[in-house]
């Protein structure tokens, strides 16, 4: 029987699984032993004895034997392979061994063994002196007949245009699979994918979510490189102000910090993010919890991968309280200076050095862009319905204001582009630091699912914005100030009423030698592969970078 402890304050969490052969007698609740608090009501469906679990609506985990590797992760940097093998819960007498082969001369090879962590059913694979100049076939293996293929991409270097396909929430509302989204990816083919967080939307279950999520997209990440980074509903909270790792004392979480026990977050972390470079400074934070932002080189475009909720500051007690939660501002005659007080943070100290420090590396690198998991800006007006109007939201990076400046100063010295999700309205915004039109260009992605709490960008007045471009189809972009009043020029939009009810999905084309960033936004129900497929109205956007 394989035992795997977790460290947890001064007890253990004793997290085990049941027997290799399902036709075989199953292992007793006796054998187990029991988690112990504060642990306890955390991934109930993928630990101890996961087998006496009843059905549950999100994944079947007691699948045959031959099944159990679910699929495989990677990127490439620096020559260096990280792949993470993504595993259904394993029983007491099987082996927590993955293998890993490539294949060369068309024979398959081994070329690593790793131990899957028993938390999370996971294993990371770090191959040095990766070949980056031609596709390379691997497998994953494990037992006799488990086992997971897929393609290890050559860096398109050599291509004038670099694509990435960007998705976000992933709402339960519908746990369907996700055919139309597969269909299309493979349609376009991109080079890169961008999961911007909330994959996973059942809190206290991850494993099994993330499990179903791998299902519904493996198709699409079997064979290209994929970047994917949690955001509040992957870590169980409705919103997320990390607060540099520390302990939240509050039901919501609105004081800053982390709602649920530190060991579970490392978990979702470490599921979601290991197969991710290597991170620019490694230093832990508060609990012991991990950090991930780094930057990804493809095909000559660096693209800066940010963690900006992990280091943000909660609003409650700090600020202020403006309505019936610290988190919402009703009222639309408060003074937005009066919230951006000093100490206050966004990305912090440590996110805004690597930030500044990635914008100065240009050497071989023909374009920039920043990803992250929600927009520099309040780009909705209503929340949830349309009688729920919001003079602004802190759970959006306008605020605090300092940090947003600090932060797109450094996006703009990149000259990058900004791609994110979270919000599940779609937007391209241009957006103002001093001045209307003088910061980065912004491309918030739909909901892969948007029935979950939709948005709507909806003026008060309902009036065009300033310079309002008179052929833009759309009739409330030009420029704004948002409830912070952070300078905003909106170029699209997708509320729930367009096709698909906004739901859907960013494609974005990086054209190397002309400099320019198109912006694409597909509904979710469009068939890519038809001459008649529509993008949502307003879209796409062409921007061009200047150097």
């Amino acid at each position: 029987m394989n035992n795997y402890l977790v460290s947890i304050s001064t007890c253990f969490v004793a997290v085990l699984a049941g027997c290799g052969n399902p036709s075989a007698e199953q292992p007793t609740a006796e054998m187990v032993p029991p988690v112990i608090a504060p642990f306890e009501n955390l991934d109930t469906l993928a630990v101890n004895d996961w087998w006496n679990r009843a059905e549950t609506a999100i994944i079947d985990l007691k699948v045959d034997r031959n099944k159990v590797l679910a699929f495989g992760m990677y990127t490439v940097s620096n020559n260096t392979l990280k792949l993470t093998a993504q595993l259904y819960p394993l029983y007491p007498d099987e082996t927590r061994e993955v293998r890993l082969e490539v294949k060369k001369d068309n024979k398959w090879q081994e070329i690593q063994k790793q131990e899957v962590n028993d938390l999370g059913w996971s294993a990371l694979f770090r191959v040095e002196n990766w070949d980056t100049g031609q596709d390379i076939p691997y497998r994953l293996r494990h037992g006799q007949d488990a086992s997971f293929e897929g393609l290890i991409r050559k860096d398109p270097v050599n291509q004038q245009e670099i694509v990435v396909a960007a998705f976000s929430c992933n709402s339960n509302k519908d746990r369907g699979m996700r055919e139309s989204y597969v269909r299309n990816v493979n349609h376009h083919n991109p080079d890169l994918l961008f999961f911007a967080g909330d994959q996973s939307y059942d809190h206290t279950e991850h494993t099994a979510a993330w499990l179903k999520f791998g299902l519904q997209f493996r198709e699409t990440f079997r064979t290209r490189p994929c970047i994917s980074i949690p955001d509040d509903h992957d870590i169980g909270q409705g919103n997320l102000w990390g607060e540099n790792g520390k302990k939240s004392e509050s039901k919501v979480a609105d004081d800053g910090g982390y709602k649920y026990h530190a060991e579970y977050v490392k978990m979702v972390e470490r599921c979601q993010t290991a197969h991710l470079p290597d991170p620019f400074d490694p230093t832990r934070i508060e609990q012991g919890i991990g950090v991930y932002y780094t930057n990804l080189i493809v095909g000559g475009v660096d693209f800066a991968i940010l963690e900006d909720r992990k280091f943000k500051s909660g609003p409650n007690g700090k600020i202020p309280q403006q309505g019936p939660r610290p988190d919402h501002i009703r009222n639309p005659e408060y003074d937005p200076a009066s919230i951006d007080l000093e100490g206050l943070t966004l990305l912090g100290d440590r996110q805004l050095i690597f930030l500044n420090d990635w914008a100065e590396q240009q050497d071989g690198i023909a374009m920039k862009a920043v990803l992250s998991q929600t927009g520099f800006c309040g780009g909705a007006h209503l929340h949830g319905n349309k009688e729920n109007r919001l003079h602004a939201d802190l759970d959006s990076n306008g605020w605090p204001q300092t940090g947003r400046k600090k932060a797109l100063q450094a996006i703009l010295k990149a000259n990058a582009v900004h791609i994110a999700g979270d919000q599940h309205l779609a937007t391209v915004i241009h957006h103002g630091i001093d001045k209307y039109g003088d910061g980065p260009w912004a491309f918030v992605v739909p909901a892969i699912v948007n029935d979950y709490y939709s948005r709507w960008w909806w003026p008060e007045d309902e009036q065009p914005g300033g310079n309002h471009d008179s052929k833009n189809e759309l009739p409330w972009t030009g420029d704004y100030l948002d409830g912070f009043n952070n300078k905003i020029t909106m170029l699209a939009y997708v509320n729930p009423e367009s096709p698909s009810s906004g739901s859907g999905y960013g494609l974005v084309r990086f054209n190397k030698p002309e400099k320019t960033v198109i912006f694409e936004c597909w509904p979710r129900d469009a068939d890519v592969s038809s001459p008649q497929a529509q993008q949502f109205t307003g879209w796409p956007v062409t921007v061009t970078i200047d150097n």
